[in-house]
């Protein structure tokens, strides 16, 4: 198993603060503290109400001006919250990306950095991710981003696939599921929006409910299959129905093999997490969820 990516810079508390002193002088006052350091960025808490994201990896400091400049657009008809940047930084001589200050939103990664889980509505998740997709997955205009690997058709990514399946053992059922979807039909449709990265860790929870999902730096246009990979990687079986069928309210087009292409995708990300965690609770707990889940159909 692979290891969370290398940081190309040091990111402290510290360097926040410098960050605020210079570019958002008002806000130098306020208290920091760092609670996350992930595979692309570093969040920190500022005052009450704001976090701090910054890439902590050059690979990482496009996904943060593409959420500066679609999740704008994309909000105003999300029905979850979702970290709209509120203020924007630019590099400096000590650090040198972009970076945001979003709004705290309320509640816990479904699975948190420590791997362990929060209880949720299974039938209320099923609700939220639902209608959440189902407003998302519209047509993306033609200037929108796309993404190497995600979105994109499932044998295009075949090296990738078959590269952290080549890391583990016990796979068959995962190789299974994404053979299948590497043969279904492709997306016959014109892109649409993608939040690219849906999985448990990116989704907040409040007392048994969804209330916000966040990190959009994938955000893409393409293939919907990907994030419907959320049906095995969130919602518990016994609410999928209820999942495909408030997605399908909102959508056309819902057809067997968008959901065969979407359990292929499952696949795909519990080989990413599985293969690339060996430093990582929190995704090799995604990684292990998502892999049962399909086994046990």
């Amino acid at each position: 198993m692979s290891r969370t990516p290398a940081s190309d810079v040091e990111i402290t508390a510290d360097t926040v603060r410098r960050l605020l002193r210079e570019q958002h002088t008002d806000m130098a006052h306020e208290p920091v503290t760092v609670l996350a350091n992930g595979w692309d960025n570093v969040i920190a808490r500022v005052g009450d109400d704001l976090l701090a994201r910054l890439p902590r990896r050059e690979q990482a400091a496009k996904l943060v001006l593409a959420e500066q400049a679609w999740l704008p657009q994309l909000a105003p008809r999300l029905p979850l919250a979702v970290p709209v940047p509120v203020r924007t930084g630019v590099p400096t001589s000590f650090y040198p990306y972009s970076w945001s200050l979003t709004p705290w939103l309320p509640g816990r990664p479904v699975v948190s950095g420590d791997g362990t889980s929060a209880e949720i509505d299974p039938g209320g998740t099923a609700l939220a991710l639902g209608a959440f997709l189902g407003a998302l997955h519209h047509p993306a205009p033609p200037h929108a981003p796309t993404h190497r690997t995600r979105g994109v058709p499932l044998l295009d990514r075949r090296e990738l696939d078959d590269h952290n399946a080549s890391l583990l053992s016990d796979t068959g059922h995962l190789i299974e599921a994404l053979e299948a979807g590497r043969s279904a039909k492709p997306w016959p449709h014109e892109p649409v929006w993608l939040h690219g990265d849906l999985h448990p860790a990116n989704v907040l929870v409040r007392e048994g409910r969804i209330g916000a999902v966040i990190d959009f730096g994938d955000v893409t246009a393409g293939d919907p299959a990907t994030d419907l990979a959320v049906a095995w990687m969130l919602v518990p079986a016994p609410a999928r129905d209820v999942f495909w069928d408030q997605y399908a309210r909102a959508v056309p087009f819902l057809d067997e093999t968008r959901v065969i292409r979407a359990r292929a995708w499952a696949a795909a990300f519990a080989l990413v997490f599985l293969a690339n965690s060996a430093d990582n609770p929190q995704m090799a707990a995604i990684g292990r969820a998502t892999s049962g889940a399909l086994r046990s159909e």
